[in-house]
């Protein structure tokens, strides 16, 4: 980022000694051309190329790429708290020494020594074990204390390098104290900023152009400014210090260039799947849970073994002769097939794990449902010309399937069901109306077969007379309730997308067991023994029990799969309550259904440990399950106050511009009311998650980490919190404290460098959401709202007055045609 003109030079406005000459900048950054000439600048600077926020809030969740941001954080967002700044803001602190009766001793400056600290951050990104962060606290504690009592010279600031042994933790130089002194308090007034002008009471903008033809709301700011602001006045969205350099920081806080560096985990104390971690392990957060330590593990992805399995594979394949009717179809090389093996095992099966991955073995497996399998690992690495192909060879022997005059949706074998499933999803998330037409035209289909099958599968258990099943029939039947449970879910990310009515209720699992825990589900068994005592001490409960627990107000214990089912059959139930005539009228259901979700809420806190963990990176803190999980509630919680059904519906149609122009028009179903700041506190934690890590690196990651369940639920959040934030910018009425403060948390989350400060924060929410669903991709559906979010940004700016004479950008998607779009968004230009 280039500096102003004008900007004062780090060295300038940090001075911290005194030189007979400019100190040289011998400091480069590695990402450009810029030099410093302290490393600590450079650090700072090279934080605005990697989008590292290493500077987190002490009392929430919010971390900053720089310590005046933080400050300014604190002063804000928790001004009710008293606004004051953190103590772990502070490195030294002038200390005097009393006077003895020879000499006085000088005052010195006590250096607080963070080696320790930067042990913890450079292990697994600050995650490590509690005994292990214990001493290695207790030892910086040891180290400052004795430093204090000495008044010895500043410490080395030397990271030392951090061992999983523990041998290298500690330094035995430093001598340690038996008592501890008080640590040392900074007077923090003289760094307290003034309060800003702004004459405006309800709106963002400080000076807005009165000419008719200006589009764009113009800020402007005045840093000198002794006007005290208006109490229901909303804060510019940028606020700066005088100094307009990249690197320049509040002139308070000049001297503390070099403060200790705070942690930076999502997640404190939070395990990660190393070697020498043990478990079980809660899969909200991966912290330890109660009971015997056991080794962490995390699944293998089944592989061909040797040419010869491959050999048998092909040949089984090429008989099939699949290319006369998907022409082009090949199938790929053993290193392109384990690979796509690999993709579909490590980030794909997680968010949906109905396959069993210790009994699948390639060579054994059914064609149809190997090739529905490497069709998804081709799309996550990226090969969606061979994605396509496969996807297309898959269907074919489906239908053939399907078309045998002998078919009988209860003898269905349930690798058709599972090729079916996974076939359906390729092509509903694909970004393509044609295929959502093709899932769509045999949903109906795959419900009946789901029918037929547990149709069997109650038979065999009712077989049994309450006898415990051997691990084989097990695993058979488990595998077929996943199966069940992921079509269910399935139907129901249809129509939290598209509106569509579910295809299957949730009465037809009444009685059926939940999911297991993974642990339980991936369980290497050595004899039936072994097994029999494992799934006997494993509780499972029935969709009946945990669904009279919920609305009782009562917390249960089940499995992370099993809590991604209860959200769902949650949301279902909101879906078709506000579906209703009576919906309006009906304050008993409603009561009830907010009863359900917060209760389920609470449940998470009982989620049966794992001692599986997936070792994906951020922004996942748990399962990614969990995670899913987590998005549905919010969404859930959003349908009861605000209905984005026209949004749904325009995207059945895959058209960026019609998707924008139904966003467009949501606007006046978004109020401002006190239950609406309830909804926008929902959608700010959806995109909280996205700010702490950074923008960028969420984009880059978000394709192959997230499951495109998070992105669909995100859609309806970002939608009402821009269409709020706009309300919020541009109504008459002032704005309440609670929406002020509501307002504050939002813009704080985002830094200088995320934020143009010629637009407003609700058109900055609209934007970046679109271009981080747009900067990697793996599903068509997430381009395609990564394309309408940018439009639709514009059009909040009045950008798009003539967008109906645009023709849609070339993504390779079919979309409706332009004619009709111009009437729809001519109101942009006045919106």
């Amino acid at each position: 980022m280039p500096d102003a003109p004008a900007a004062v030079s780090p060295t300038q406005a940090t001075p911290t000694r005194k030189t007979p000459g400019v100190p040289e900048k011998k400091y480069k950054c590695q990402f450009c051309n810029r030099a410093f000439s302290r490393s600590e600048h450079r650090s700072r600077h090279e934080r605005s190329h990697t989008k590292e926020r290493p500077f987190k809030c002490g009392k929430c969740r919010s971390t900053f790429v720089r310590r005046d941001l933080l400050l300014r954080h604190d002063r804000t967002v928790h001004a009710k708290d008293g606004g004051v700044p953190l103590v772990s803001e502070v490195k030294r602190r002038p200390a005097t020494k009393p006077a003895t009766p020879k000499t006085a001793a000088p005052k010195r400056n006590l250096e607080l020594d963070t080696a320790t600290l930067e042990q913890i951050e450079a292990s697994s990104d600050g995650m490590v074990d509690l005994e292990t962060a214990a001493m290695l606290m207790t030892d910086f504690h040891h180290k400052a204390t004795a430093a204090m009592a000495a008044q010895e010279n500043e410490l080395d600031e030397a990271p030392v390098p951090y061992s999983p042994d523990h041998t290298t933790m500690f330094d035995t130089s430093v001598p340690y104290l038996s008592g501890a002194l008080p640590m040392p308090q900074m007077p923090w007034d003289p760094f307290m900023s003034q309060p800003v002008n702004q004459p405006k009471a309800h709106s963002v903008s400080s000076n807005v152009s009165s000419s008719q033809d200006s589009h764009v709301s113009q800020l402007s700011f005045n840093s000198a400014s002794t006007v005290q602001p208006n109490q229901h006045q909303l804060p510019p969205l940028m606020e700066r210090f005088p100094s307009s350099g990249g690197d320049a920081l509040a002139p308070g806080l000049q001297s503390l260039t070099g403060s200790m560096p705070l942690s930076g985990p999502g997640t404190p104390n939070g395990l990660s799947p190393w070697p020498f971690m043990t478990g079980p392990v809660s899969p909200v957060d991966y912290r330890r849970s109660p009971g015997p330590s056991q080794t962490l593990t995390s699944p293998k992805a089944p592989q061909i073994q040797s040419d010869e399995q491959y050999s048998q594979i092909y040949e089984e394949i090429s008989k099939l002769e699949i290319e006369r009717s998907a022409s082009g179809f090949q199938f790929q090389s053993r290193a392109d097939v384990n690979a796509y093996l690999a993709a579909y095992f490590n980030l794909f099966h997680h968010h949906m794990p109905f396959l069993h991955p210790e009994s699948f073995r390639p060579g054994e497996t059914p064609p149809v449902l190997l090739l529905a399998v490497l069709s998804i690992g081709a799309l996550y690495t990226f090969n969606q010309e061979q994605a396509y192909r496969l996807h297309i060879g898959s269907k074919v022997l489906v239908n053939e399937f399907l078309q045998n005059k002998d078919f009988d949706s209860r003898k269905c074998p349930l690798w058709i069901m599972q090729s079916t499933l996974l076939n359906m999803a390729f092509a509903s998330w694909s970004g393509d109306s044609p295929g959502l037409e093709f899932a769509c035209s045999i949903k109906s289909l795959l419900a009946q077969m789901v029918a037929g099958n547990l149709y069997e599968l109650k038979l065999r258990t009712d077989a049994r007379e309450g006898a415990l099943p051997s691990y084989e029939a097990w695993v058979e039947d488990e595998g077929c309730r996943r199966t069940y449970y992921a079509v269910y879910i399935f139907f129901g990310m249809l129509t939290l997308t598209y509106n569509h009515t579910p295809a299957i209720s949730f009465g037809e699992f009444d009685s059926l067991d939940l999911p297991s825990s993974e642990s339980l589900w991936n369980l290497e068994v050595s004899d039936e023994d072994s097994w029999r005592e494992s799934l006997t001490s494993s509780r499972i409960i029935t969709v009946r029990e945990a669904h009279d627990s919920l609305y009782q107000g009562e917390s249960a214990r089940y499995s992370a799969f099993a809590t991604r089912v209860m959200i769902n059959a949650l949301f279902l139930e909101v879906w078709y309550h506000k579906r209703s005539f009576d919906a309006l009228q009906d304050v008993v259901t409603e009561y009830k259904l907010r009863l359900a979700l917060e209760t389920w809420e609470q449940s998470l806190d009982l989620c049966e440990p794992e001692t599986i963990v997936v070792a994906l990176t951020a922004p996942h803190k748990g399962h990614p399950l969990i995670f899913n999980a987590m998005a549905v509630y919010r969404n859930t919680r959003a349908r009861l106050e605000v209905d984005l059904k026209p949004v749904q519906e325009a995207l059945r149609y895959h058209g960026p511009y019609e998707v924008a122009a139904a966003m467009t028009h949501a606007r006046d179903r978004v109020k401002r009311s006190q239950e609406m700041i309830k909804v926008v506190q929902e959608s700010f934690n959806c995109i909280e998650i996205v700010a702490l890590q950074g923008i960028k690196s969420v984009g880059k990651t978000c394709a192959t980490n997230w499951s495109v369940e998070h992105p669909l639920c995100g859609m309806d959040l970002m939608v009402i919190l821009s269409l709020w934030l706009y309300r919020l910018e541009h109504d008459e009425d002032p704005a309440t404290e609670e929406e002020l403060a509501m307002y504050n948390k939002i813009r704080n989350l985002f830094d200088d460098d995320a934020i143009d400060s010629t637009l407003k924060l609700s058109t900055t929410v609209a934007r970046l959401w679109g271009n981080m669903l747009d900067d990697g991709v793996v599903w068509g559906i997430s381009k395609l709202m990564g394309e309408s979010f940018k439009i639709y940004s514009e059009a909040l700016v009045g950008h798009e007055d003539d967008v109906g004479q645009r023709t849609s950008p070339s993504t390779g998607t079919p979309t409706m045609s332009s004619q009709g779009v111009v009437e729809s968004l001519e109101i942009e230009t006045a919106f």
